[in-house]
């Protein structure tokens, strides 16, 4: 009912809206409006309450619940299922549990705060409440369980690009799927699949955004490797429209990826965005750590490395971690 009573004073369009009026199409009592009133202002919504007119809504907060979000919506399909969370251990095992049973195409698990967010190897991720994007894609692509990997490509792309449009952040991608400014990590990626045979079960996309985080936020284990969009630009940032931007630009290379399974149409666009290539890396596993030159990303999304004997060797992404001769990147 509270969100019911949400989309009245929306469809106001900033003129107050009748309580009694409310309390008729509702079919409640007026205390109960009042009551609901209350607790979306305790939420953070900015609500007038005007004598003989009703109320009238004049600011919301910056969170991503649908009735937030689908004003900026633009995609057919992706986010137009919404699992708002004000908490939780991790987006990516919440959305895990929910995809074992039947789900909608592009249903998007979002949480206002991650108290065991994940990265890649096993890594914790900083997820400070109410300062981030964390959130989880759940699809379910007809494609060979081999490709999924190359979803990261998908999501690292649109990522990057959501946040040169909507924040003006040169936002570089450091293979496979973090996303870099200033030699500092700015957004992670995480993707996970089930699969049978020749058969995708789900593939969920977790994606960290440090949007409006400051540098206490940070422990002192991330403090200097890790960045927000606020630290470099020098103001806040409204999530809800990048988390849009990011949905919008995940879909248009979504959907060219998922007719062919195939990188080759926008892999250009991800080499222009490489943070790594052209450069001298180190590569890390349990085993070994070796030294080269990025050279090149190939078509299965491996990264081609130039050793110091001239050969070259294709690293795939659940091998290894990437890191710059003096640092991060």
């Amino acid at each position: 009912m509270k969100n019911k009573i949400l989309e009245e004073l929306k469809a106001g369009k900033g003129q107050p809206v009748s309580g009694e009026e409310m309390s008729k199409r509702l079919g409640i009592s007026r205390t109960a409006v009042w009551k609901h009133i209350g607790k979306l202002r305790n939420e953070g919504y900015s609500i007038e309450s005007q004598t003989n007119s009703g109320y009238k809504l004049t600011g919301s907060p910056d969170v991503m619940s649908l009735s937030e979000l689908e004003p900026f919506l633009k995609t057919e399909f992706i986010g137009k299922n919404i699992i708002y969370l004000d908490s939780i251990d991790s987006t990516n095992i919440y959305a895990k549990k929910k995809a074992e049973d039947p789900f909608r195409e592009g249903t998007v698990v979002i949480a206002d705060e991650q108290t065991v967010g994940r990265g890649r190897l096993g890594r914790n991720w900083v997820s400070t409440k109410g300062k981030g994007i964390w959130m989880t894609i759940m699809l379910k692509p007809d494609i060979q369980p081999s490709d999924a990997p190359k979803l990261s490509i998908v999501a690292a792309l649109a990522v990057a690009n959501a946040l040169r449009s909507c924040c003006r952040v040169n936002a570089r991608i450091k293979w496979p799927n973090d996303i870099v400014t200033g030699g500092k990590k700015l957004s992670g990626i995480l993707t996970e699949m089930s699969a049978e045979a020749d058969e995708i079960k789900y593939v969920i996309i977790g994606i960290g955004i440090n949007v409006n985080m400051e540098a206490d936020d940070f422990g002192q284990e991330v403090s200097n490797i890790a960045t927000s969009i606020r630290i470099e630009k020098g103001i806040p940032v409204l999530r809800k429209t990048l988390a849009a931007s990011v949905l919008l630009e995940f879909e248009k290379i979504y959907k060219v990826f998922e007719k062919d399974a195939c990188i080759k149409d926008f892999l250009d666009d991800y080499k222009g965005r490489s943070a790594v290539l052209g450069k001298e890396i180190r590569l890390i596993n349990k085993k070994e750590e070796i030294t080269g030159r990025a050279v090149d990303i190939s078509e299965e999304g491996h990264l081609v490395i130039e050793l110091a004997d001239g050969s070259c060797r294709e690293v795939m992404s659940g091998e290894v971690s990437v890191r710059g001769l003096k640092g991060y990147i």
